[in-house]
């Protein structure tokens, strides 16, 4: 019995590396195909990937037959975004794909690396809002984590939550809500300190300056920035017209002295003899940079943030649902042309300032829109490949990344995609009129629900589903048809 068990062990292993090898095989000749497809090796300057696609630095786009990437198997669409050549393969895949071009000798880079040599290929413009996105893209793990914890605080502190418990509110405890208050705060309290660090490293500094540096913007010996708002304390006066505070939920401050001070780091390194670069450099980086961020760059620019973020709220409070309308109409449009980087800032300081971010609430609609017109294509169609391509690519939309469903199905044939900003801007108006606003940032649709247990979910649900009800609708009866098929060339996706 124990011989034919073993026997029978054996071949199920060697079945199971038989199937793996076979799988390795498939994602080798995968990117084999795709690099033939793009010129060969020697087009590819490097290599790195994202959540969702390959991204390379092409030395010569002429080379690239696009008509037969987009015939490869797995791939869900390509296209030139931020000097880069992008191709999609969705999460999970990807990584995998990468590790055979890597394989294959490509030269793989990191992301950062990457940015710079794609910024070379860009304008100035395209290459400012790419670095915005670099400073802030690794902050933002965090402040995602410490929008779950105030959904969860939220959620626990509920009368109806508690009496399931026995409880009220005045039974929980005062160190438990203490507790939440350090999972809550703590990022927020201290945001300066991550933004200055985060410039530090992308523009060339020694980032451990950079933290301290943001530490100092809100050291506890300055006047808060909240109560000074509050006129329950006074302003520092320096040189009798300067009025110092900390700069408690300012990232603008930040971020321009983070971009100054690696500037004037390396300018003192570079004049420094190497023997007293230890000693010297950090002194005189900080010397300069405390005296430029607390008289000079603080009050400036906290005062043009001011006025960004009172712009924001203005437009967030336009009557009669408008504002949602606008934004949820317009966010995916936004996504296709890459600069929606920036608007990292805007919710970071909506959280700051207001402890909610109702741009995440009307947002999450028009990437949910997405995901309702890519399935009405997945459903509709007679196409075998775009179903294998349409299916997946709107699972991607309702987990919160839309790139797949845009570029490889809704964009491509046009009409979808204006049915899905159609339903993004219903979704947006409903959102905005019952007035929802997630307690984080970064997670939408389906992983965005965490954002609103605070006794929003409800209404969450409601806005999300109608956003991807109606442009399910619309491009079911107005928005495609296998006609469609003849016009556009389709993607392969039978495996070769």
């Amino acid at each position: 019995m124990n011989s034919v068990w073993n026997r029978f062990h054996t071949c199920e292993k060697g079945a199971r590396k038989l199937t793996d090898t076979k799988q390795k095989k498939s994602n080798k000749q995968i990117v084999e195909e795709l690099l033939d497809a793009i010129g060969g090796k020697e087009n590819v300057a490097s290599v790195t990937h994202c959540a969702t696609r390959l991204r390379f630095i092409i030395n010569d786009e002429e080379k690239i037959d696009k008509e037969h990437v987009e015939e490869i198997d797995k791939v869900k669409g390509a296209f030139f975004h931020s000097g880069q050549y992008q191709v999609i393969f969705g999460t999970g895949t990807v990584n995998q794909m990468y590790e055979e071009a890597e394989k294959l000798g490509l030269n793989a880079v990191t992301k950062s690396e990457q940015s710079t040599a794609a910024a070379r290929k860009q304008g100035r413009l395209q290459a400012a809002i790419r670095t915005f996105g670099d400073v802030f893209v690794p902050i933002i793990p965090v402040l995602v984590a410490t929008g779950l914890f105030m959904g969860l605080r939220g959620l626990l502190m509920q009368e109806n939550i508690l009496a399931l418990f026995g409880m009220t509110p005045d039974d929980v405890s005062q160190n438990f809500i203490l507790y939440t208050q350090v999972l809550t705060d703590t990022a927020f309290a201290f945001l300066p300190a991550l933004v200055a660090w985060s410039a530090f490293r992308v523009f060339g500094g020694s980032p451990i300056i950079g933290v301290v540096l943001g530490l100092m913007l809100v050291n506890p010996a300055l006047p808060n920035a909240y109560e000074v708002a509050s006129q329950t304390v006074e302003p520092l006066m320096f040189f009798g017209f300067i009025p110092v505070v900390g700069y408690q939920g300012s990232v603008l401050p930040a971020f321009i002295a983070g971009f100054i001070g690696a500037k004037v780091e390396r300018w003192v390194r570079k004049k420094t003899p190497e023997v007293l670069d230890l000693l010297v450099t950090p002194f005189l980086t900080l010397l300069i940079m405390s005296m430029l961020s607390l008289f000079l760059i603080g009050p400036v620019f906290h005062s043009v943030e001011t006025v960004l973020l009172d712009a924001v709220v203005a437009v967030l409070g336009l009557p009669l649902g408008i504002s949602g309308i606008i934004l949820g109409g317009l966010n995916q449009l936004i996504v296709v042309t890459g600069v929606h980087h920036v608007f990292n800032f805007l919710e970071i300081q909506l959280l700051e300032n207001f402890g909610n971010n109702p741009y995440n609430a009307i947002v999450t609609c028009a990437v949910a829109a997405q995901g309702g017109a890519t399935l009405a294509v997945a459903l509709k169609t007679k196409s075998g490949k775009l179903k294998a391509l349409a299916f997946p690519s709107s699972l991607s939309a309702f987990l919160g990344i839309s790139e797949p469903a845009i570029f490889g199905v809704t964009l491509r044939y046009f009409k979808p995609f204006l049915m899905a900003l159609i339903g993004g801007a219903v979704g947006g108006f409903l959102s905005s009129i019952m007035g929802l606003a997630g307690t984080g940032m970064a997670v939408t649709v389906i992983p965005g629900m965490l954002l609103y247990l605070d006794g929003q979910l409800v209404q969450y649900i409601i806005a999300n589903g109608v956003a991807v009800a109606i442009a399910f609708i619309l491009t079911w009866f107005f928005g495609f048809s296998d006609k469609m098929l003849k016009e556009v060339k389709q993607p392969d996706t039978q495996t070769k």
